[in-house]
């Protein structure tokens, strides 16, 4: 049994509140479907603690203090895994797509992200933008287990934004089957 940590990315009001586009709030879709895949992965026999048990849990008084409170806990906890889901935003409403977050090129944590992006594809129907190096992320550069920061899709973009909102077990799916192809195989 691995200790899975999803971090519901951002606080349901300032500070540290998500994107918002077309209706919708980003700590909102990723709060109910963080809830989904650890309800997914504990059926699974997985031990999973989610950074937003409620979607009134605000962490911190400050970004800064929010994204500590999420790492420090998964630390402390002493998880396997971090994975933080997030909402991606763009000027252009055609942007669309999965992308992942590493600390860096080669580890275990860029392995449990490719395998997050292929089964969130194989489950949305939505194309993957791949994985992209970003060590200056704080929830990557702190937690002491590999991590992962996953934007699920564009929620400036209408049809990825009413997919997240309307179909979150879809993406719940995805995340939890690509955890599980990362622990034990495909």
């Amino acid at each position: 049994m691995a200790k899975i940590y999803i971090d519901q990315g951002h606080n349901p009001q300032n500070p540290n509140a998500g994107a918002e586009a077309n209706g919708y709030r980003e700590q909102d879709l990723v709060y109910t479907i963080g809830v989904e895949t650890a309800a997914l992965l504990r059926e699974a026999g997985q031990e999973v603690r989610l950074s937003r048990p409620t979607p009134d849990t605000q962490l911190g008084t400050s970004n800064a203090s929010s994204l500590a409170a999420r790492v420090n806990e998964a630390n402390a906890w002493g998880a396997d895994l971090f994975v933080s889901l997030h909402a991606n935003a763009s000027s252009l409403e055609s942007a669309e797509g999965s992308e992942a977050y590493v600390f860096r090129r080669g580890g275990v944590a860029e392995a449990l992200a490719e395998d997050i992006l292929r089964e969130l594809s194989f489950s949305t129907g939505i194309g993957s933008r791949g994985v992209f190096v970003r060590p200056t992320l704080y929830v990557l550069r702190r937690t002491q287990m590999p991590a992962t920061l996953i934007e699920l899709g564009f929620i400036t973009n209408p049809a990825e934004a009413a997919l997240m909102a309307n179909e979150p077990f879809l993406y719940a799916s995805g995340v939890a089957n690509g955890i599980l192809d990362y622990l034990f195989g495909s």
